[in-house]
Parts: C-alpha cells; sequence; structure tokens
C-alpha cells in the first residue's frame, strides 16, 4: 500500500533543503549580528493561547485536538502569541529590551494554494520592551535588510495606526475593531456599507474613506491637513526619519492595517514580485499582547517573515559541493575505512558502500560530480602514502595524509 504525504504538506529532496538551509542561514546571520537571540517554543500549545489573542473564530483554521488528559491543544498556528507567552512565564526579570528572533514551522488548516500550505515555515523577531521610535525603526529595518541579504527588493509599506484610531475614538469599541479589518480587507464597499450601518456621522465617514486612501511622499501633510495636528503624526514623522537615516526607502500609505485589536501604532508590510496577488512576504508592527497573557504593560515590536514565499523569489547562488571520493581495492578497503575516519574531521568524504570494482569507483564518482578522488591501492599503502586525483584537471600526486587535508582544506578556504 502506498501512502502519500498528508495535503498541504511538502517532501523537501536534497538539493531543495540545501538551499533552504543556506537561506535560512544567511537571515539568521543578518539577525545575530543586529543583536537578537534565537528562542525556541513547544510546536504545541494550549488552545486558549490563540483564542485569547485572535478569538474563537481562529478555531476553524487551527489544527487544534483534545489530549489524553482531555486538556484542548493545537499546533501552533503562528509564533508571536508563544513568545509572549513565554516572556511572561519565564523572562519578566531579563534585561529590556529582549531582541529574540525564531525560525520554526507552523500549521493552519486552510485550502492549500500557490504559495499557502498547511505545514509553513515563519523565520520571526519581537523586540520587547521599548515604546521608542527607536525600536520601530529598527525592526523595520532589520526585516528590509534581511530581504536584501538573499536578494528580494522587497515594496515597503508604513503606517502609524494611532493615526486613525485617533479618528474613530468616538465610535465604540467593537465598531472600531470592525472597521480596522475591512480596511486591512481592502474591502471598500463593506466599509462604506458598515458605516451606514452604525449611522457614523458624515464628516467622519469623508475624513475616513479619504485617510485610508492617502499613500506617497505628501500623505502625512495631507492627513495633518485633514485631521489636524495630532502627536501620532509627529511620531510618524520621526519614525519616517530614522528610515531615512537606515537607509531604507519606504511608501508611506494610511490604508496599512493589519486588521487586529491588538497592533497599536506602527505597523508595516512588505511585499515582493513574482508572486502574484499572494505578494505579501513580510508584514509586522507595534503591539500589546504581553497583558493579554497575565504580564504588565510592556510594549512589543516584531514582523514575520513568510520564509516558503521568500523561498520562491528569492535570488541567492548556493555554493556547488564538490563530493571528495576514496577509491580503494578489495584488499585495501579496511585502510580506506581507515583513511576515511581521519579525512572526516576535517573535510566531507564518500567511501564506496556497494562493493564496486575499482573501475566502477571512478564512474561513481565521476557521476556525483566529484572535484578529487583520493586512491588507496597496494602501492599507497607500501609508500605510506595516498594518491591524490584531480578529476577536472586529471592530474595526480602521491601524498601524505598530513598533505592532502592541508592541500584540499586550504583551496577550500580560499572559495571563502
Amino acid at each position: 500500500m502506498k501512502i502519500s504525504k498528508p495535503r498541504g504538506t511538502r517532501d523537501f529532496l536534497p538539493e531543495d533543503t540545501k538551499k533552504r538551509r543556506y537561506v535560512e542561514n544567511i537571515l539568521r546571520q543578518v539577525v545575530k549580528n543586529w543583536g537578537f537571540n534565537e528562542i525556541i517554543t513547544p510546536t504545541f500549545e494550549n488552545l486558549e493561547l490563540f483564542t485569547l489573542k485572535s478569538g474563537e473564530g481562529i478555531v476553524g483554521e487551527l489544527y487544534n485536538f483534545t489530549d489524553k488528559g482531555d486538556r484542548e491543544m493545537t499546533l501552533r498556528p503562528e509564533l508571536t502569541a508563544p513568545v509572549m507567552r513565554m516572556y511572561v512565564n519565564e523572562m519578566q526579570a531579563h534585561q529590556q529590551p529582549l531582541k529574540l528572533f525564531y525560525f520554526e514551522n507552523c500549521f493552519r488548516y486552510e485550502r492549500p494554494q500557490k504559495g499557502r500550505f498547511r505545514e509553513f515555515w515563519q523565520f520571526g523577531v519581537e523586540l520587547i520592551g521599548s515604546r521608542r521610535i527607536d525600536a520601530d525603526a529598527e525592526v523595520i529595518a532589520l526585516a528590509t535588510e534581511m530581504l536584501r541579504s538573499v536578494g528580494i527588493k522587497g515594496d515597503l509599506h508604513v503606517n502609524n495606526l494611532g493615526v486613525i484610531r485617533r479618528l474613530l475614538n468616538v465610535l465604540e469599541t467593537e465598531h472600531q475593531s470592525k472597521i480596522m479589518r475591512l480596511v486591512d480587507k481592502k474591502d471598500d464597499a463593506g466599509l462604506d456599507d458598515f458605516l451606514k450601518e452604525i449611522s457614523a456621522p458624515a464628516d467622519l465617514r469623508m475624513k475616513l474613506i479619504e485617510l485610508i486612501s492617502l499613500t506617497g511622499k505628501d500623505a502625512i501633510a495631507r492627513a495633518r491637513d485633514l485631521i489636524g495636528d495630532i502627536p501620532e503624526i509627529e511620531d510618524f514623522r520621526e519614525l519616517l526619519t530614522m528610515l531615512d537615516a537606515y537607509g531604507v526607502e519606504y511608501t508611506i500609505d494610511f490604508g496599512i492595517a493589519r486588521g487586529l485589536d491588538y497592533y497599536t501604532g506602527m505597523v508595516f508590510e512588505i511585499y515582493a514580485e513574482g508572486l502574484g496577488a499572494q505578494n505579501q512576504v513580510c508584514g509586522g508592527g507595534s503591539y500589546q499582547l504581553i497583558k493579554l497573557f497575565g504580564g504588565g504593560d510592556v510594549p512589543s515590536t516584531g514582523f514575520g517573515l513568510g520564509f516558503d514565499r521568500i523561498m520562491e523569489v528569492c535570488e541567492v547562488e548556493v555554493p556547488e559541493d564538490k563530493p571528495i571520493v576514496v577509491i580503494a581495492r578489495d584488499n585495501t578497503r579496511l585502510e580506506a575505512v581507515k583513511m576515511a575516519v581521519e579525512l572526516r574531521k576535517h573535510m566531507p568524504i564518500y567511501i564506496d558502500l556497494m562493493k564496486r570494482n575499482f573501475k566502477a569507483q571512478f564512474s561513481y564518482a565521476n557521476n556525483i560530480g566529484a572535484n578529487y578522488v583520493i586512491i588507496i591501492g597496494e602501492q599507497e599503502i607500501e609508500a605510506g602514502k595516498l594518491t591524490l586525483k584531480n578529476m577536472e584537471s586529471g592530474d595526480q600526486e602521491l601524498l601524505s595524509i598530513e598533505e592532502i587535508i592541508h592541500k584540499l582544506v586550504k583551496n577550500d578556504r580560499k572559495k571563502l
């Protein structure tokens, strides 16, 4: 009986995995250079962690289950809530700001489509404990640098939700939440209908529709003319000044809303070409979640990168591995094993596991693209040396194992 992989999941073959690991390691190095430390949270959490954050409506999107102790659990659909839970449980006494990052698989029960899977990978950053514009600017700049490092020039759109929230503060909280979700979905018709349904003042309706359409360099000046000289606009201007200092290119976009109640101020999204309609590769902002999970009034800023979407469009050249193969005759196989053990302390080594003859071992080395072969025959054993053959040039020389290690490790370093 043939068993297929579950719907919405993927197998990654060696070449795919090699590229994913290479890109992952580039991103890891960038965040480490910016002073962030890696954390790992459980693959499954209490269901309540995510319903507290996103409401009961999210349950339909989750891989949730009841465990043998009758506890309601779920595979994690994202990492922000688990990180906030970890902070409340174990990190409140740590020096702030805390600069954390993660790279983990997540799970959502949704209809698989291009760029969307039931198991997917998220690379994210959370900066906990700073209310300063400096923290917001660093997080945005880091996101753009991570994408740049793997060859993606993203289209960054940035907003400050404090502006639109100031406009909506005359409405009931639940009405504000519904409006933010409609703005996030770009549902202009639904937004207009809802504003009429709740009998929002005509002046507010006019200002809101105009505000969320503002983009570009003069958007802040036009927002000030529309709403007045409020502190949130000055905060937004300060953020943009810092992004200029980082050398970050951006588009002011008052239509970016993120659609979730816990976002409090700065929000941003980054889009990449080549992904069709689902072209967002990064999203984030400043938010308040720690208080919801039993902690204090601690601000946070963060983002999540859709790693699978990044892999669809990133342009990196993965260094080619050139295998080194040890070739032996029947009566020198044990010596070959001993040599391979020593050589593997310094470099990757292939050795025949199929009892091929001498000629077939050379053919195997050629088929897998070996850069060098190391020959161990009777003559080599008598001389106490090995034959190193360059498969590309055909040149070969008799060397000690120490000389081979020095030569091949030295050649490898030249490529770095």
